[in-house]
């Protein structure tokens, strides 16, 4: 029998992929779609818990890895799963860190789907490419403002725009046989999102007095933005460490 600890992850949302220029040339720019530490926090925290999920990092032979546990609360014993992580130019241990965790999280199937993207040629036509002494560069950026993902988890269509909101990429394919697709986003577009009462946010902001914890802190580690981007769900999330944390005193 499957551990119930072990569920499915859910696909990413459109709005959680990023778009990064692969190459770049006169004739236009070829991209990749990544996602960033803050969403594996945040489907880490939505599918175990804040408490039910932890991470590590250990140097092996002068390379940062990164091991991301989960507890199967079937097992009561803590999995684990480990990768290592990439150099960047710039801030060299921060870089492999974020790698190194990034990478842990797609062995535990985190964005995992990403796999199955298309090639992505947008064409010169469709932006603007700027000459430089090495070469060109794409002034512009690019988002996903649609994808739908098959039964078996991979990505069917696929819309990319620029800034604007012009689409520069699309890709459409047949639906499976079903008739049916996996979209990341229908719940949002479906359900109205639940707002907190004034006794909640009175309470919240009571619990993050005493405990001295700042909305920064909140909305780094939940990744939201104002603190109108907390659901029910969350807010008893958010409650429930703040109440484990000691007075500030």
């Amino acid at each position: 029998m499957e551990s119930k600890t072990l569920q499915k992850i859910r696909l990413l949302k459109a709005g959680e992929i990023e778009c990064r220029a692969a190459s770049v040339s006169e004739k236009g720019v070829s991209l990749l779609l990544y996602k960033d530490a803050r969403v594996d926090q945040r489907i880490l925290d939505e599918t175990f818990g804040p408490f039910g999920w932890k991470r590590s990092h250990q140097c092996i032979d002068g390379n940062l890895y990164c091991t991301v546990e989960i507890f199967d609360k079937d097992r009561k014993e803590w999995v684990a799963k480990q990768d290592v992580g990439t150099c960047g130019y710039a801030e060299k241990e921060k870089t492999q860190a974020s790698d190194s965790f990034k990478r842990a999280c797609f062995n535990w199937g985190i964005g995992r789907e990403l796999y199955s993207a298309p090639f992505i040629w947008v064409p010169a036509s469709k932006t603007e490419i700027r000459k430089k002494e090495n070469g060109y560069f794409c002034v512009q950026r690019f988002s996903v403002s649609e994808i739908t993902y098959t039964d078996d988890r991979e990505i069917a269509n696929l819309r990319i725009v620029d800034g604007k909101g012009n689409v520069v990429f699309e890709r459409i394919t047949e639906k499976p046989e079903n008739g049916k697709e996996a979209k990341a986003d229908d719940t949002e577009k479906t359900q109205p999102k639940k707002k907190l009462t004034k006794a909640q946010l009175k309470k919240l902001a009571d619990e993050m007095h005493r405990t001295g914890v700042g909305f920064d802190r909140v909305s780094e580690r939940y990744s939201i933005e104002d603190v109108s981007d907390l659901t029910p769900e969350l807010y008893a999330k958010v409650m429930n460490a703040l109440k484990k944390t000691k007075d500030a005193a």
